[in-house]
């Protein structure tokens, strides 16, 4: 366990290198009003805390930065909430107060918000992705080369999509294929249907399907269902942060953010409460310098939706955590309020 006297300096120091993006000194922190050691004392601190592994070093330069485990530590024990301003919280209620906008206008509305308060890229999740569940599919030729996906859902809920069928996929296949996913797929979530493909039903198509891949793109294109229920704002915020103004660094980072399966996995399922996963804690490899933190909204009081934020580790997680907070409740209150009616 860290010292009193460690966790000040540490707190300082992801304080000012949160506000800097500046590797901090010891002579930085010494001007601190809050600190009351001398820049010797705090050096030598600063050394002690880089070995324990919550500072890092930069090559170029003499000052700290926190590294994963710094963040960790700062975020469980040391963060305090950060109070919103009245700018910031009439934004907030405006938009809890738009009684006339539909849910589905609310949770888009609310993606945009949090980008602008937070300055962040947002990624909220709407109620339907997680509500409903694959009743039965259907694939109606219309042609040689194109047909009609029809999907719906235990609710009664219909989509329809028009697909263009790989050369040489007959009647045959496509029949062979819809009775293989309407027996393996029926009461699976919408969401859950691409990876279930992949994870269970791969190796019946292997035995049972002439065309393997061929049908494996039918069902690709049969099953992107979701796209429009996930709510993307600010995606290119990410660029304006000192430490990913490099294009190559960001790249990975927008090609994620295009993937919609990635991002399901990237904010996880409702219910799991506030989480907040930092740099190397994160799975996948185009986000190890960033932090996202995310949290669930419900309906009726179970959780039915996530919203959430994605920025550099170097993120200003009191506010983040403030407003995720604010807005998941008031999302929850209205949702519950018009399901009510």
């Amino acid at each position: 366990m860290l010292s009193d006297r460690q966790q000040l300096i540490l707190n300082a120091i992801v304080d000012n290198y949160i506000h800097s993006a500046e590797p901090v000194g010891s002579r930085t922190i010494s001007k601190r009003e809050d600190i009351g050691f001398s820049s010797a004392t705090i050096r030598n601190e600063m050394s002690d805390l880089e070995e324990l592994g919550y500072l890092e070093q930069p090559h170029t330069s003499a000052g700290r930065v926190p590294s994963t485990k710094g963040y960790r530590f700062y975020v469980d024990n040391l963060i305090q909430p950060q109070l919103l301003n009245e700018a910031e919280l009439g934004k907030l209620k405006q938009l809890f107060a738009e009684r006339i906008l539909h849910s589905e206008q609310v949770v888009e509305y609310t993606a945009q918000i949090l980008s602008q308060l937070t300055n962040y890229t947002a990624i909220v999740l709407g109620p339907e992705i997680f509500e409903h569940r694959l009743k039965h599919i259907q694939i109606v030729p219309l042609n040689e080369t194109q047909a009609v996906a029809i999907v719906v859902t235990h609710t009664g809920r219909v989509e329809n999509k028009l697909i263009d069928l790989p050369e040489g996929i007959g009647a045959s296949e496509i029949e062979r294929l819809v009775n293989l996913l309407n027996a393996k797929l029926t009461d699976v979530p919408l969401w859950q249907l691409r990876q279930r493909v992949y994870q269970e039903i791969s190796g019946e198509m292997r035995r049972y399907a002439e065309q393997y891949e061929e049908m494996l793109k039918v069902l690709d294109k049969s099953l992107t269902q979701e796209e429009e229920r996930v709510y993307l704002r600010g995606a290119t915020k990410i660029m304006n942060q000192p430490e990913f103004r490099d294009v190559d660094k960001v790249k990975d980072i927008l090609e994620l953010l295009e993937q919609n399966d990635q991002l399901l996995h990237l904010i996880g399922m409702p219910g799991d409460g506030l989480t907040v996963r930092i740099g190397q804690e994160n799975q996948l490899d185009a986000i190890k310098q960033c932090s996202i933190i995310t949290t669930s909204y419900s309906l009726g009081g179970k959780p039915v939706g996530m919203v959430g934020i994605l920025g550099p580790t170097r993120m200003e997680y009191g506010k983040v955590i403030t407003v995720l907070n604010y807005l998941a409740e008031g999302l929850s209150r209205m949702l519950t309020s018009q399901f009510e009616k």
